[in-house]
């Protein structure tokens, strides 16, 4: 079996991106760059569980992390998977395989002081670029959405009468995400700057570069990056940190974790818990403060 039928099928049925059907491609062919090393081409519906520890256990003598050959490993898993689907193969060789001990990665937010002074330092406006570049920072931080999603926006999206935006997550999935009223305001005054743009190459896209052009991912990554790295000492200053610091300050003010759940476009609730740690620790701060016994 192919790997383009794979790719297509992660495409067409999966509805995962080009990005990550790419990444999950790439993943196989190292594998299967290791099997042509000691077995023939056809190897890889061949091979046991034995084979692929081996391969395991090369990727961690040559320094790859746990959490990067599980990752790894899961591309292989599916690709097996698919294989049962399509009766290339009998058993799937990772079907009892456990992934590897991995440490908790806690990624911290942006403070609320470093979000106000970024906002604060960008809002002057004066042309296209800074007042796409402000809104993309509030929109970040006001919705939470993931980078692929603000670059996917259409003007249609936006729905000003009820003051919310339709945004399209993982597999294609909709949900509608409140806008506050200065958000509002920076999406008219940015659209007053697009329309005056000489030309535009696609009128359905909301964010654009100065050509006209609909924005792609590495630039609002840079975006992100230049405003933020003069206001913080974090060493990853990225939009994926400000969707961070949008969930923790929430729960910090005391949002319902199902509601963030909501906003953030998480599938299980086990996937927001992973913004708690901060909360968690603004209110002890609370609790150390008011709890009468500890006020002795």
């Amino acid at each position: 079996m192919s790997l383009k039928a794979f790719s297509e099928y992660l495409l067409l049925e999966k509805k995962y991106s080009k990005h990550t059907a790419h990444a999950y491609v790439t993943d196989i062919e190292t594998f299967q760059e290791f099997l042509n090393d000691f077995y023939d081409s056809q190897a890889i519906l061949k091979v046991g569980y034995s084979e692929i520890r081996q391969w395991i256990v090369e990727l961690v003598n040559i320094g790859i992390t746990n959490r990067t050959i599980n990752r790894k490993v899961s591309s292989l898993n599916c690709y097996y998977k698919f294989l049962l689907k399509t009766q290339c193969i009998n058993v799937n060789p990772l079907k009892k395989h456990k992934a590897l001990k991995v440490g908790k990665k806690v990624q911290l937010p942006f403070s609320e002081q470093e979000l106000k002074s970024v906002l604060e330092n960008s809002a002057n406006i004066v042309d296209f670029e800074s007042a796409r570049n402000y809104f993309v920072i509030e929109l970040f931080y006001a919705t939470g959405i993931r980078r692929i999603e603000l670059v996917n926006i259409k003007l249609s999206d936006i729905d000003f009468g009820n003051n919310q935006l339709k945004v399209r997550g993982k597999r294609n999935k909709e949900r509608y995400i409140p806008l506050i009223r200065s958000l509002m305001h920076t999406i008219k005054t940015y659209i007053e700057y697009r329309n005056q743009l000489p030309v535009i190459d696609d009128k359905d896209v909301l964010f654009l570069t100065q050509k006209g052009f609909k924005i792609y991912e590495k630039l609002v990554y840079r975006i992100i990056n230049k405003y933020f790295s003069e206001a913080s000492s974090k060493a990853k200053c990225s939009p994926h940190v400000l969707r961070h610091s949008f969930a923790t300050h929430l729960l910090n003010q005391g949002a319902d974790l199902n509601a963030v759940k909501e906003l953030l476009g998480h599938t299980s609730l086990a996937a927001t818990q992973v913004y708690t740690h901060n909360s968690i620790a603004e209110l002890k701060k609370v609790y150390a403060k008011s709890h009468p016994r500890n006020l002795r």
